[in-house]
């Protein structure tokens, strides 16, 4: 899954301005299910948001899990394809930005366009390495 911030997700950006506490305690960490599942505890434990703001901010919550899951179903079919190719392309790049990343460090170059994007492939990568395994764990019980 792509991963940003829990404050660049669709929760996030809402409680933003709905339920800031709550986006202070979470704002910086990325999303996993054990964090969106204590957003929606906090959410529904926080006695300042109102209830049309609880229901949009959980509706959003969902939103954000589904895409979650989604992304999850999406990288689980490529790996069980019979494509090389789609097997490999996410370490396949991921060893290019960062082979490119440590080049153009010794050489000296700007890295500030880069270093977000090996950033964001780093997280999206063991990320969602984690989620799967912790899905499988769980498949497995």
């Amino acid at each position: 899954m792509p991963k940003k911030k829990f404050s660049e997700t669709k929760v996030g950006k809402f409680l933003k301005g709905a339920a800031p506490k709550v986006l202070n305690i979470l704002g910086d960490v990325f999303p996993s299910v054990g964090i969106l599942n204590k957003a929606k505890n906090l959410i529904q434990k926080d006695i300042s948001i109102s209830n049309e703001d609880k229901d949009i901010a959980l509706k959003l919550l969902e939103i954000d899990v589904i895409e979650m899951q989604e992304i999850t179903k999406r990288w689980e079919s490529d790996n069980l394809s019979d494509s090389w190719l789609s097997k490999n392309v996410r370490p396949l790049t991921l060893v290019f930005f960062s082979i490119s990343y440590v080049i153009g460090w010794f050489l000296e170059y700007p890295l500030d366009s880069i270093t977000g994007l090996l950033s964001l492939i780093v997280a999206a990568y063991f990320g969602s390495r984690g989620f799967e395994k912790i899905k499988s764990i769980g498949n497995k019980n």
